[in-house]
């Protein structure tokens, strides 16, 4: 009986009766059918790249001055999309390297495309560290190495040099994650094409000859980058959170900022992974491999940390209610001031719209799981605005108040970002199986033989 219903389980994640050919035929050749789409967003990501590299480009040659930042409100909407950039590249990880020690198969289908948006969005991140340094060819100042004179090292007391740190770390893990998963399709490519191709596949590959040796070996090493990455999950968000709550700004010193990072995190990399594939798997023809269970399996995860994200914005209420004084200020500040709609929005975009995924049938409808994607993303942009600005605007000496505005070139750096992120994307997804080839024939393999 329980032979029985696991064969079925893992049957519903793969529609159709599909064998091993079918995978490699449907997942390598759907880009060449939409070649004409991909190459229209493509110049759509080179319009948003020229409009907002010209911002970038200006703003270093004039100076940040450019931005909306003044004296009270240093920090906007660059630490703003800096961490809402590296919080959305929490999903790839956690889907890849947290179920994968738990051997979740449904991730199987999936991985590869959150994996490549962590990549993306991750640089994306990392971008925003060095945009805003005001002299961006020194970028190598924020590394623990010495300088070009060799006498000055760097402040390690310094926030730029923690989320550099980080950052890093975080992104070339989840590369050779990313490019590990990738050998064994490399080599399945390589055995397909012809010319250049196939060198360049058989370069990429290794020389994998797809032995029980080269599993054996394989599958420790994924393992192993797996139970690393995971801990990279929790920690690199919380290093993010502690140049916040490490501070005696008041709204920011908060030893609940860590695990509430974490939470924000996850909830919108899920969210920008729902963002990305449902659309995808309809243009790509993949809907047989990413089935409606998956897009089930990732909305329970967005539920569930859509409630400890409500629970957490209690708790922060609750503390400035307890603690009063000027915590007990700025929180009234946020929910009857000048920036009480973006928090109002926070917490119905965040929060309260996300519970109707209680209902199944919402859960499993696509439109309803696409728009209520984006509505997330739009509001986890929306916590870190509130978080970082009101908290500024609103310091400690009245005289110091001042609100913030962002100009053309705050904006325009921003475009810029988006069309980094997707560019990068979407030369993954025409060069590279966005399915993992190896992992989801595993499971064709496993129900055809237990049937």
């Amino acid at each position: 009986m329980n032979s029985k219903a696991g064969s079925l389980l893992e049957e519903e994640l793969i529609a159709g009766d599909k064998s091993r050919n079918d995978v490699t035929h449907d997942v390598t050749t759907g880009i060449k059918e939409k070649k004409t789409f991909w190459r229209m967003a493509f110049a759509l990501c080179g319009l948003l790249l020229s409009v907002g590299g010209f911002c970038l480009l200006r703003t270093w040659w004039s100076g940040i001055g450019m931005w909306g930042e003044n004296k009270a409100v240093n920090w906007a909407w660059d630490i703003t999309n800096f961490v809402w950039w590296i919080g959305i590249g929490h999903a790839g990880t956690l889907i890849s390297a947290i179920l994968l020690i738990f051997r979740a198969k449904w991730r199987n289908s999936i991985n590869r495309s959150a994996e490549a948006m962590t990549l993306a969005a991750v640089s994306c991140s990392g971008f925003y560290i060095i945009a805003h340094l005001g002299r961006p060819w020194l970028f190598y100042w924020v590394f623990p190495i010495p300088n070009t004179y060799g006498s000055l090292w760097v402040n390690f007391n310094s926030a730029l040099v923690w989320d550099a740190t980080a950052i890093l770390a975080y992104f070339l893990v989840s590369l050779i994650f990313w490019y590990l998963g990738l050998i064994p399709d490399f080599a399945e490519l390589r055995n397909k094409s012809k010319g250049l191709k196939k060198k360049i596949y058989a370069a990429c590959s290794f020389n994998w000859d797809n032995s029980v040796w080269h599993w054996r070996r394989y599958e420790s090493v994924m393992y192993t980058l797996g139970g690393l990455a995971t801990a990279l999950v929790i920690s690199v968000h919380s290093i993010v959170a502690m140049d916040f709550a490490n501070t005696l700004v008041p709204g920011w010193h908060s030893t609940m900022f860590p695990p509430y990072f974490v939470i924000g995190a996850i909830l919108s990399g899920f969210a920008m992974v729902l963002t990305l594939l449902i659309p995808l798997r309809k243009l790509l023809g993949l809907e047989s491999y990413i089935t409606i269970n998956h897009i089930d399996k990732m909305n329970r995860i967005v539920l569930v940390h859509a409630s400890l994200i409500a629970l957490s914005y209690f708790i922060e209420v609750c503390k400035a209610v307890y603690v009063g004084g000027l915590d007990a200020f700025i929180m009234k500040y946020r929910l009857t001031g000048d920036y009480a709609i973006f928090f109002i929005c926070m917490l119905l975009f965040n929060a309260l719209i996300p519970q109707l995924l209680w209902l199944r049938k919402l859960r499993r409808h696509l439109l309803f799981s696409f728009v209520l994607s984006i509505i997330i993303n739009i509001g986890m942009w929306f916590e870190r605005f509130v978080i970082i600005v009101t908290s500024l605007s609103r310091g400690y000496l009245p005289s110091s108040w001042a609100l913030f505005s962002p100009s053309l070139y705050d904006i325009g750096v921003f475009i810029f970002s988006i069309g980094m992120f997707l560019t990068m994307f979407l030369l993954f997804v025409r060069y590279i199986p966005v399915i993992s080839l190896y992992e989801v024939k595993s499971l064709i393999k496993k129900s055809h033989k237990r049937t």
